[in-house]
């Protein structure tokens, strides 16, 4: 066994058990060019309109999605509209994009970025995986009759390299443990990197709360909280009793972002139209407790407490109870929960707002979720510790 140096270990010790995206690269994409942000646990995106936030997350989103597996068709339904504006076709009228990531984990920092063909077909044309200045994947398009990428992978064995194709419509880094056979120490570090991209990318839970979708009752369903948060309701009445520490912090966040006194806040199964609340039979209806004898109905809050709400309970949640696209493979202890807010000031007071971030702060500070959100000016949070503020203003 080769013995670390004390810088060695300092280094090895400093690595995070949790993989988790550092970096956000939009080489081309939208109206990003040549643009690297870095991501800290809690990141905004801060700029005008136009001023490229909703595609940094859009791009962050993609590129979770591919690390799970999804096909390039269903993960750019648009992929035109990706592509930078002032863009020339080549010679063969193809125009595309360029996205990328890197990862922080046991593996150390891994690199990750990806070409994409969006005209004339959509397709992957080029995918880079690296480590330590090491390239572990590299694929490209070297055909274009065929739909296939050649790949080649690091091996350290016999030969420098193997090579073999791969499907050009999905990303080729979450498809090396079925390819890599693991038997050399060069194979084994590219299953490794590649598990740390997957890992730091797949547990993505974007959200945007949409209030007018919150204030009805809803069907008893699985219990994991929508994209829209339209549900809130139903998971309220699953998580209720579930774990009453959670809850009781729910209750103090809403208690500091709603008007009004908040003793509880519940849902309750509707057996029809009585109280003003509206309900068929079966379903569930979220209120608050006043503490009183009155229950005010979610549909009598306005659109920024029930942002405010459906936020906290967010971060105030996990994968399990999150639609969320988790590995399962790997223990929950070695992962870490990234939520895209787009808009995450949106309707919200000076109150709220500054309320929602303390908590997303102290949230993040324990490692086990990251919060990469946009606002359209971050002056307010600029004293709250632990934000990483990312200026998109031109």
């Amino acid at each position: 066994m080769t013995a670390l140096s004390s810088g060695s270990r300092a280094r090895a010790e400093a690595r995070p058990d949790r993989p988790s995206v550092i970096e956000l690269r939009l080489t081309a994409f939208a109206a990003h060019r040549r643009a690297g942000f870095p991501l800290g646990p809690l990141s905004l995106f801060a700029g005008p309109s136009g001023s490229g936030k909703s595609s940094a997350l859009r791009a962050y989103e993609a590129l979770a999605r591919l690390g799970g597996g999804a096909e390039l068709d269903e993960v750019f339904p648009d992929p035109v509209a990706c592509v930078p504006e002032r863009a020339r076709p080549d010679a063969q009228r193809r125009r595309g994009f360029r996205i990328g990531c890197t990862a922080d984990g046991p593996e150390g920092p891994v690199r990750l970025d990806v070409a994409v063909q969006a005209e004339p077909e959509l397709r992957i044309v080029g995918e880079r995986l690296t480590a330590g200045g090491l390239i572990l994947l590299e694929t490209a398009l070297r055909d274009p009759s065929r739909r296939s990428v050649q790949a080649a992978w690091h091996t350290a064995g016999s030969s420098p390299v193997t090579r073999a194709p791969l499907p050009d419509d999905r990303l080729g880094t979450p498809l090396l443990p079925l390819r890599v056979a693991g038997k050399t120490d060069g194979q084994r570090q590219v299953l490794a990197a590649a598990e740390q991209m997957v890992v730091a990318l797949r547990s993505v839970f974007a959200c945007d709360p949409l209030p007018r979708s919150m204030r009805t009752a809803v069907p008893l369903g699985a219990g994991r909280l929508l994209r829209g948060c339209g549900n809130l309701a139903e998971v309220l009445w699953r998580t209720r009793s579930e774990c009453g520490r959670r809850h009781g912090l729910l209750v103090d966040a809403v208690r500091a972002g709603c008007a009004g006194p908040v003793h509880d806040l519940l849902a309750e199964r509707q057996t029809g139209g009585t109280g003003g609340i509206a309900g068929a039979d079966g379903t569930v209806q979220a209120l608050l407790d006043r503490g009183d004898g009155l229950r005010t109905p979610l549909g009598r809050l306005g659109d920024g407490e029930l942002r405010y709400l459906a936020l906290s309970l967010v971060l105030l949640t996990g994968p399990g109870v999150l639609e969320v696209d988790a590995a399962g493979e790997v223990p929950a202890a070695l992962q870490t929960l990234t939520v895209l807010a787009d808009g995450f000031d949106r309707d919200l007071d000076v109150r709220q707002r500054e309320g929602l971030v303390r908590l997303a702060a102290r949230m993040c500070e324990r490692g086990h979720i990251r919060l990469v959100g946009t606002v359209s000016d971050a002056s307010w949070a600029a004293g709250v510790g632990g934000v990483t503020v990312v200026d998109l203003e031109p």
